[in-house]
């Protein structure tokens, strides 16, 4: 092992958890970074008898992408590594097409991992990608939590999302893997300046002049997560004062709300809703400030899957029942990514929303205290057009709602906002 793969490995293993899962997976795309990395890891793997796995997503959107994902499986084979190619055929031209295909990647790998006993995947993004991040981040006016970057670590449906290469330049990387010989994949569309990250990387390249570099930038947003650790722990105290957690949903006492930092309340409404609707990106800002105003004047608002709504000098945050009232599954298996109900075995019984339909059929929901739809978004055990239970509004009858185990603790939850 040269010198530089050596201080590579130590850089990278430094950056990893002290003790790494019995399987562990990397994402590779054939491109130099997720190379580098796997060769990196499997000297790791095999000092410390970790079992690796390699993934290659395949987005089915350029006709090379096959034979690339051709090429990663060959080269992990060579190191003796299983590898799964992952195709994606959910673009049908609507939308962001690269918003759609990076929560797309994400799916796919944390599914993979699920279906493989796999504790945490290893992502390859390195310095430049956090700088260019911090650039594109910038042009947006972005705050503390923006502009702190990709984090380290990030838990993603349940599955830990790893990048311990933020620390190293794609350049060092590729340094490393012309000593060793080893090729890679240059993707065309790296040169691409319709894509504001290529943009990112033109400007980046012209900035070291001023000392401007992928690793100063990547210091800066360093600097800026532990801001972003503090405001998150203050919002944490903050919350433990004032909001409430009932049976799913959350209230907050409006006073309260009101005597706190601009700050604070964005971030405690961002991790709230976090937390009821699912990880994702959080809401614009221009949707954060009505729903800020939406708060301090007692207005009912619908935001991201949630609907907020007041009651005396209270507002609640509970699910919006148009996002989760589709969604039909069997009794003991996740609904809404979020609770599992399990009870008395019954022929044909389905786990759905409550709705109207069905909150009529639930005796004395009223005396919960607890407003009507926020109670219709909640979830009830269906036997044909009939409830046989609904727990969360107050009618057990012999079943009960828990948490899934993905589903983290709400105050404990605000600091990864």
């Amino acid at each position: 092992m040269t010198a530089r793969a050596e201080n590579l490995r130590s850089e990278l293993r430094a950056r990893l958890p002290e003790t790494l899962p019995p399987r562990l997976g990397v994402a590779v795309s054939g491109g130099g970074d997720s190379v580098a990395l796997m060769h990196l890891l499997h000297e790791i793997a095999q000092y410390e008898q970790v079992e690796l796995l390699v993934a290659t997503v395949d987005h089915g959107l350029r006709p090379e992408a096959p034979a690339e994902a051709a090429r990663v499986a060959e080269q992990a084979a060579h190191l003796r590594i299983p590898h799964e190619t992952l195709r994606w055929q959910g673009w049908d031209g609507a939308g962001n097409l690269q918003d759609q295909a990076r929560q797309a990647r994400y799916d796919l790998l944390t599914n993979w991992a699920h279906r493989h006993a796999v504790g945490a995947i290893v992502l390859g993004h390195t310095a430049d990608d956090q700088a260019e991040t911090f650039l594109m981040r910038l042009g947006r006016a972005s705050g503390v939590t923006g502009l702190s970057g990709m984090p380290d670590t990030r838990d993603y449906d349940g599955v830990s999302l790893l990048r311990p290469m933020l620390g190293i330049t794609r350049e060092q990387l590729r340094q490393y893997l012309s000593e060793c010989g080893v090729e890679w994949i240059e993707d065309p569309s790296n040169h691409d300046l319709r894509f504001d990250r290529i943009k990112a990387r033109e400007a980046l390249s012209g900035l070291d002049v001023l000392g401007i570099t992928a690793k100063s930038l990547t210091r800066v947003a360093q600097n800026l997560a532990q801001a972003r650790e503090a405001l998150a722990r203050y919002t944490q105290d903050s919350a433990r004062k004032i909001a409430v957690v009932d049976s799913g949903d959350i209230y907050i006492e409006r006073r309260g709300f009101e005597a706190l930092p601009n700050e604070i309340q964005r971030r405690m409404v961002v991790g709230i809703i976090a937390w009821i609707a699912g990880q994702g990106y959080p809401p614009r800002q221009s949707s954060l400030d009505q729903a800020l105003a939406a708060v301090q004047e007692g207005r009912t608002l619908t935001l991201a899957g949630c609907l907020l709504l007041p009651q005396g000098d209270k507002t609640w945050f509970c699910r919006e029942l148009n996002a989760v009232a589709g969604e039909s599954v069997m009794p003991e298996k996740p609904w809404d990514k979020r609770w599992v109900l399990a009870g008395p075995q019954t022929p044909d019984a389905r786990v759905g929303a409550l709705g109207e339909a069905g909150l009529p059929q639930v005796p004395d929901w009223r005396a919960l205290s607890k407003p009507r739809k926020a109670l219709l978004a909640s979830p009830a055990v269906w036997q044909g057009e009939n409830v046989l239970a609904a727990p969360l509004a107050g009618y057990s009858n012999g079943w009960v709602a828990e948490f899934t185990a993905e589903t983290p603790e709400f105050y404990q939850s605000l600091l990864s906002h």
